[in-house]
């Protein structure tokens, strides 16, 4: 048990790793001034040299890049001199100091992911912890769409095979598969927010925190979350019905389904005891992958949306090439897929004990 945790500890921090170096010197191969990002319109020549210096734009991509690591580090180095993009400034990142050799300080700290390059130095980290969790409720909302009606229908596909019935759930999957989320959102925002929205009152556009009428306070407004939800959950969705309904039938067909049959249990309880829970491992694995990527994969669906979240803030930072952000963004996301796979190893066990860990 020691040895797995050990193993998937060293691979995750191997993987974000590789992610973090991809990352930097993917972005720091771009055109562009990131000291003149941050200054805007001002020309000023001191105050450029000042801010390349202050944050270690001034120095070599590779001296750059590990100046990156040192940040992103729990544990890691900083000087004593103030001029030093390695000080510990005040307002940067919380650190507590373990022990010095010489000028330099060995800390222990927060991760910190720099400042925002057009929202006037706000910190990466304030940025996404404002835009995160608004994604994971998206997220979480269109993966239970995609679980229970998935698995319902794969269920219902599965014992009424080869009928009308599994047929038209096949036709619905497919096309559901084939139909970019981007397109969905569109076709969707226009249906229920625009044509039948005397029927729906649901809105084309709308975030889950909105001003009130008189624009004082933030309230909620459940019912935005609706529709993005459904269009995210679609995909998901049909990928689990076709998961679920081949790996039943593949379950049904085993010789423990036909002695359970043959000490005379119902079809009910076969599929509730035996078939359900052997046949949920590929519909794990698959729930496991889309839930990380809808964090990705929301971008689109909240832009269109107007949806608050991490996706519609890439693509802002995108549009005005807010570097730190962005990778902040991509890192982040990095992360919880990396974490979402150790859990899914751990879940498999609980499904199925003869899964051992390696």
């Amino acid at each position: 048990m020691l040895n797995y945790f050990l193993n998937k500890i060293t691979y995750a921090i191997l993987t974000l790793f590789g992610v973090i170096t991809v990352i930097f010197f993917l972005f720091n191969v771009l055109p562009g001034d990131p000291a003149q990002m941050m200054m805007g319109q001002n020309d000023d020549s001191e105050q450029l040299t000042l801010v390349r210096q202050k944050y270690g734009f001034d120095q070599p991509v590779s001296i750059q890049y590990l100046y990156y690591l040192n940040d992103l580090s729990p544990l890691s180095l900083h000087s004593q001199r103030p001029e030093d993009y390695t000080f510990l400034r005040d307002g940067k990142y919380r650190a507590l100091v373990l022990f010095s050799f010489g000028n330099i300080n060995a800390v222990l700290k927060t991760p910190y992911l720099r400042e925002s390059f057009t929202k006037q130095g706000k910190k990466v980290t304030k940025v996404l912890a404002e835009t995160l969790p608004n994604t994971v409720i998206l997220a979480i909302s269109a993966i239970i769409i995609a679980i229970v009606i998935g698995l319902l229908l794969g269920i219902i596909s599965a014992l009424f095979k080869d009928q009308w019935l599994d047929k038209s759930i096949q036709v619905l999957s497919t096309m559901g598969m084939s139909v970019p989320s981007f397109f969905s959102a569109i076709l969707f925002a226009w249906v229920f927010g625009f044509v039948l929205h005397e029927y729906t009152h649901l809105e084309m556009t709308g975030s889950l925190y909105e001003l009130d009428d008189f624009g004082e306070a933030m309230h909620i407004k459940w019912k935005n979350i609706l529709l993005p939800s459904v269009v995210l959950g679609i995909r998901p969705l049909a990928v689990v019905v076709q998961l679920m309904r081949n790996s039943l039938l593949e379950v049904l067909s085993q010789d423990y389904i036909r002695t359970a049959r043959a000490k005379g249990l119902s079809e009910f309880q076969i599929i509730k005891r035996h078939a359900v829970k052997n046949a949920l491992n590929p519909v794990v694995t698959a729930i496991s992958g889309w839930f990380a990527s809808m964090l990705a994969g929301a971008v689109f669906v909240e832009y269109i949306f107007g949806w608050n979240g991490l996706g519609k803030e890439i693509v802002n930072a995108l549009n005005t090439l807010d570097l730190p952000v962005i990778m902040g963004a991509v890192l982040v996301v990095a992360t919880v897929f990396v974490m979402i796979n150790i859990l899914v190893d751990l879940i498999y066990v609980w499904l199925d004990p003869k899964v051992k860990l390696q």
